[in-house]
């Protein structure tokens, strides 16, 4: 049984800072790696997240729409989705097992997991538990390429966060905005700007840092609506379009009309970042079709599915032009077991129709929060709200339950996806393996692990994880111990801890989430940012170069 589990998978080795072109390639991957001499330079890629999107989300999407969805021609194969301990993932490791190579644990943001129960996995050592290891955005940028990162949730959100960070959980949106600031990523865009300013609510910033300056001060153009970053020249751009996330694609128009689209965001960061001679890594996710699904929400579902959609034709169509341009999209689990047929149909569904399923939903106007949104404190308007959403033609028993009703929204979603014969197993995720959408030489086919796809992206731009997360990531105690130096962790500020070296008149000071090393007091940038996992400092290697 375990030769089984193994016998198309690759990257699955997590004790250590794993090489991972020193492990098995998959057949998948194999069976491609002869097209690498075909290549030119430079390599660009694009990856491409819908998140928490089923199969039967975009199937439905593809009704709704009337006609093919661009990612149905890109279509190569399925990825296997199950995290270090579960069978059903997390968006923090699935993103962290994609991003990096590795799975990990549940809440873990780039860092290798201290739990190993799924069958076929090595488990981890004791000392690598929690380690950090390097994504393939770094990787990129220690290639010299352009990178960038899109999202329509908080951009600090879990899989933006495990392309660009490193945390031991996915909530610490202070230590990961930080880190992805002196990642210094060439173009950013989404929500999440709560996250970059000081404050003591919500996600503000408690160390009483400002991010917002940093960036500026590290001369991004920042911009704050479509028109600034459509117009944008500079080739450095940060967006921070929301407080929080950003809006659904079809609640834009009334409520938040002056933010970019998905596809808006993509196609800028594409063509911004196309610039440089030595090629780009893009990551773009289309975070709320997870959210929507959650809230057993078709029409955020259907919304959030097409938005994504449109992105990906954007990037498509560059890399048809280009030749050189890898492009992978791909959900990092299922979400909700949506199905088109429920019990209503389970003796009717042979001579049901299309229009059964799509038309109630093309009623609707609004997702179901974009509707509620709309709703008048003493809901007098409630009748309104719910045509908003496509409940028309309310019966009398359905309109008092709406207005008696604590949880309208659940409400409002359960009543439409019953008038449009629609099921849901669960608010939660699920654990089937994703649809493999991918476009470009050297592109991953068949059923492969979601860590495969880190080792197809990393061999395209060239670049091996393994030797770069222990690059990057050194235990910085036993580093400055080796050079004679006497070590601390500094946690006085238990926002700012700070590794401290000394050593006769030397005195190193190495705050945590930044690039920065400062040697009596004097500012050194170093090759990438440090870590501290909460036990152990990780710092790049060439810190003790510059002692």
């Amino acid at each position: 049984m375990k030769g089984n589990w193994k016998n198309k998978t690759l990257g699955l080795t997590l004790s250590g800072a794993i090489a991972l072109g020193s492990l098995g390639v998959s057949k998948n991957l194999e069976s491609h790696a002869s097209a690498d001499n075909k290549r030119k330079k430079p390599t660009n890629v694009i990856m491409m997240v819908m998140d928490g999107t089923s199969a039967g989300t975009t199937t439905l999407s593809r009704w709704y729409k009337g006609q093919n969805l661009a990612i149905d021609s890109m279509a190569s194969g399925a990825v296997r989705t199950y995290s270090a301990e579960s069978a059903i993932t997390d968006s923090a490791p699935a993103g962290t097992a994609m991003a990096t190579g590795n799975k990990s644990n549940d809440k873990y943001i780039g860092i290798l997991p201290s739990e190993v129960s799924s069958p076929g996995l090595k488990q981890i050592k004791t000392q690598d538990q929690q380690k950090p290891v390097a994504n393939v955005l770094e990787g990129a940028k220690q290639a010299g390429k352009a990178t960038g990162i899109i999202a329509t949730s908080q951009i600090q959100h879990a899989t933006p966060a495990a392309f660009s960070s490193h945390a031991v959980h996915r909530s610490l949106f202070g230590d990961i905005a930080e880190q992805q600031v002196y990642q210094n990523i060439d173009v950013v865009l989404g929500g999440g700007k709560e996250a970059l300013l000081p404050g003591t609510e919500g996600d503000a910033r408690k160390d009483g840092e400002n991010m917002v300056n940093v960036i500026k001060g590290k001369k991004y153009d920042f911009v704050e609506n479509r028109q600034d970053l459509m117009n944008s020249k500079s080739d450095k751009i940060w967006g921070s379009f929301s407080q929080d996330a950003m809006a659904y694609d079809f609640n834009r128009p009334v409520t938040r009309a002056e933010e970019p689209t998905l596809a808006d965001m993509t196609k800028k960061a594409v063509s911004t970042l196309s610039k440089d001679k030595d090629g780009f890594f893009l990551f773009v996710e289309g975070s709320q079709v997870d959210w929507a699904a959650h809230a057993n929400d078709p029409i955020g579902m259907v919304s959030e599915t097409l938005a994504f959609d449109a992105a990906v034709k954007e990037a498509k169509e560059f890399a048809r032009k280009d030749g050189n341009t890898l492009v992978i999209a791909v959900s990092d689990h299922g979400n909700s077991g949506i199905t088109m047929g429920n019990v209503n149909t389970n003796s009717s569904y042979p001579n049901t129709p299309v229009s059964a399923y799509i038309n109630p939903l093309k009623k609707a106007k609004m997702t179901v929060e974009g509707a509620v949104s709309q709703l008048k404190e003493d809901k007098s308007n409630i009748k309104e709200v719910a045509e908003l959403y496509g409940l028309d033609n309310l019966t009398e028993e359905e309109l008092n339950k709406l207005k008696e009703s604590p949880k309208l929204g659940a409400l409002m979603s359960d009543m439409l996806s019953k008038r449009a014969n629609l099921g849901f197993t669960t608010g939660g995720h699920t654990g089937e393996d994703m649809t493999l959408y991918t476009y470009g030489p050297t592109r991953p086919t068949g059923v492969i692990e979601n860590t495969d796809l880190a080792l197809a992206m990393s061999r395209f731009m060239g670049f091996d994880l393994g030797k770069l997360s222990s690059n990057l990531f050194t235990g910085a105690t036993d580093l400055f111990k080796k050079a004679g130096y006497t070590t601390e962790i500094n946690k006085t500020d238990e926002f700012n801890p700070i590794f401290i070296a000394k050593k006769g008149k030397v005195e190193i000071k190495i705050p945590a989430n930044k690039n920065e090393m400062w040697m009596n007091g004097k500012k050194t940038n170093l090759s990438g940012v440090a870590v501290f996992n909460g036990k152990d400092f990780y710092v790049p290697a060439d810190a003790i170069k510059f002692r």
